[in-house]
């Protein structure tokens, strides 16, 4: 997965943008993608910022809803390989 760019490019790009400039002449003049240009500043009209979106998986598991349950199987039952020991 690529890195951000760094919030300070983001607000010049936005500055720049805002002071009359098009985004595809914001991210030649920067030197970045005209996609990157034209999402960013989607990105600031539609969110209010420039800060990158999270990236990634989010935290956690699809198990740990089920937690309760599982740990109540495991409890009723502690040796789960048949073995009644």
């Amino acid at each position: 997965m690529g890195r951000s760019y760094s919030d300070d490019l983001r607000v010049r790009v936005v500055g720049f943008v805002e002071a009359g400039h098009s985004r595809r002449a914001a991210a030649r003049h920067f030197g970045v993608s005209e996609s990157f240009a034209v999402k960013l500043l989607q990105r600031v009209s539609r969110w209010k910022t420039a800060r990158p979106a999270r990236q990634g998986r989010p935290p956690g598991s699809r198990l740990d809803v089920h937690e309760a349950f599982v740990m109540a199987q495991v409890e009723a039952q502690p040796d789960t390989n048949g073995h009644r020991g």
